[in-house]
């Protein structure tokens, strides 16, 4: 070999064992800032998205004549040059199509008063109601192209601010604007300000004939609002991203962190002591015992966690004897706390189990055996021998269950149910906040569950390399001592066989 390349091979060794004093050199502590960090970032992230969103929203189709100031609320808007403002708008998604006690009207709304500008989205277009007093108030002519413009200007990027994630109106869609009462657009009967209960205003949708056409017109989202004067319009300043995220942080609902911590808690105990004995267990019994409660150990892992939480709601609901004495002393064990526990510790059990038993089947049985000529116990075996030296499985089944434990989900649902700061837990929270809209909240909530996520898997890879380390220590240890062992007994049996030739001599 050529000096160049051994000076270069032994630069290369160099420099790879310095990334590795560096990479060593990362401490915990540090990789918790590093996620803190990131949390933080993704809570900014978060302030931001929904500015994002909005200034895209505004970006429609429509070609604005005049810029709109929204409101950071999202409920009001002014424009530049009009005379009037919006105050007090609110979305609603759905109506309701049942009839009322005087019989059916038809597919209907509720607002809050028949003073209220209405638009309605269908499958026939956008209509628009504007009292008349309101037209007669700010001069507008329902009739002029550049009145429906500026109502379309306000309407549009309020909608879609509130949309959250559904369908917006459109300007590429059909608009019909009228102060009447009613308006009939093919064949379909629009009307606005209805009384049908006392002192509630209503805002119907009906055939000509009386019929039901929500087949046909697919009626969608109502927004309402009131029309201002300009100057009485209060437009909310948007706040600045750490002003969002301080509200944001200050307003969140924590309790499902809480309630996970708890039931992971207390349910990794539980896990922890039942995983152990049902190895210790199926350790000491026939084979072909073994393969009937191994199977009914390891069947939760497989089947789906509503399945489970299915079985789990018939056996501890009033159905049986057993949940109902539960339930007749005051202790639930369906839809209460304890229930997200017992969720807990069926989906996480196997695995547990299965590294348990894994970890124990991996021992000497001659050790075993050893210990049992020396007179040791059974339970002296298990803690003495069995426990340290299947400790670093165990360990490793522990982190697994309690991830597994805290990410759980189908199983909680079923039998807990969703009771805010009793059984919502993280994953719950997560479903119920996406399904309500709250994509803060959802992306909140997630990041936590990641982190943790990243904890455990980061745990497991340093245990793991901690106790590969160590045997291998030991093993060299033990390598060692042979040698010198066997150096001993060359050198006395040399030192025997030089005697026994001077005494010859």
């Amino acid at each position: 070999m050529s000096p160049f390349f051994a000076v270069r091979g032994c630069m290369a060794g160099m420099g790879a064992k310095m990334r590795g004093r560096q990479l060593r050199s990362i401490t915990t502590r540090q990789i918790l800032a590093i996620l803190l960090g990131v949390l933080l970032c993704s809570g900014l992230l978060m302030g931001l998205a929904p500015r994002a969103a909005f200034a895209e929203s505004n970006g429609d189709s429509t070609a604005q004549a005049e810029p709109v100031d929204i409101s950071a609320d999202g409920d009001a808007a002014r424009m530049e040059g009009c005379a009037y403002a919006v105050a007090d708008f609110y979305r609603a998604q759905v109506g309701s199509n049942r009839a009322f006690d005087d019989g059916y009207h038809g597919y209907s709304y509720q607002v809050d008063s028949p003073d209220l500008l209405v638009a309605i989205n269908s499958g026939l277009g956008v209509v628009v109601y504007v009292p008349a007093s309101w037209c007669a108030e700010f001069d507008i002519d329902l009739t002029r192209e550049a009145d429906q413009q500026t109502l379309k200007d306000f309407l549009i990027p309020l909608d879609a601010g509130q949309a959250q994630g559904n369908v917006r109106i459109s300007a590429d869609d059909p608009w019909y604007f009228t102060s009447e009462p009613s308006l009939t657009v093919e064949g379909v009967v629009f009307s606005f300000g209805q009384e049908l209960r006392e002192g509630r205003s209503y805002a119907t949708i009906i055939g000509s004939n009386g019929e039901d056409v929500t087949d046909v017109v697919k009626p969608g989202n109502i927004d309402s609002c009131r029309l201002v004067p300009a100057d009485e319009a209060h437009i909310a300043a948007e706040p600045t991203a750490l002003e969002s995220l301080g509200t944001f942080l200050s307003t969140m609902d924590y309790s499902p962190l809480w309630v996970t911590l708890k039931t992971t808690g207390v349910a990794i105990i539980f896990i922890f002591i039942l995983g152990l004995a049902a190895a210790y267990f199926t350790m000491r019994i026939s084979k072909r015992a073994q393969d009937i409660f191994d199977t009914i150990f390891t069947i939760p892992m497989v089947l789906p966690p509503t399945v489970c939480g299915f079985l789990l709601l018939m056996l501890l609901g009033r159905n049986t004897g057993f949940g109902q004495w539960f339930i007749d002393i005051g202790f639930p064990l369906i839809f209460s706390w304890q229930a997200t526990v017992i969720a807990a510790v069926v989906v996480a059990f196997p695995l547990m189990y299965r590294s348990a038993r894994g970890a124990f089947e991996n021992l000497d049985p001659n050790m075993m055996d050893a210990a049992r000529t020396l007179g040791w116990s059974n339970a002296k075996i298990f803690f003495r021998l069995m426990m340290p030296l299947a400790w670093s499985s165990i360990a490793a089944g522990t982190v697994l269950a309690f991830a597994r434990a805290l990410g759980e989900f189908g199983c909680t649902l079923f039998l807990a149910g969703n009771q805010i700061g009793i059984t919502r837990t993280i994953p719950i929270a997560i479903y119920y906040e996406w399904m309500g809209g709250n994509q803060a909240a959802t992306w909140f909530w997630t990041i936590v569950l990641l982190v943790f996520s990243f904890i455990v898997i980061l745990f497991i890879n340093l245990w793991s390399r901690h106790t590969t380390k160590y045997r291998e220590r030991a093993t060299v240890s033990k390598g060692q001592v042979a040698r010198g062992r066997k150096a001993r007994r060359e050198a006395k049996t040399a030192q025997a066989v030089s005697q026994e030739s001077g005494e010859v001599s």
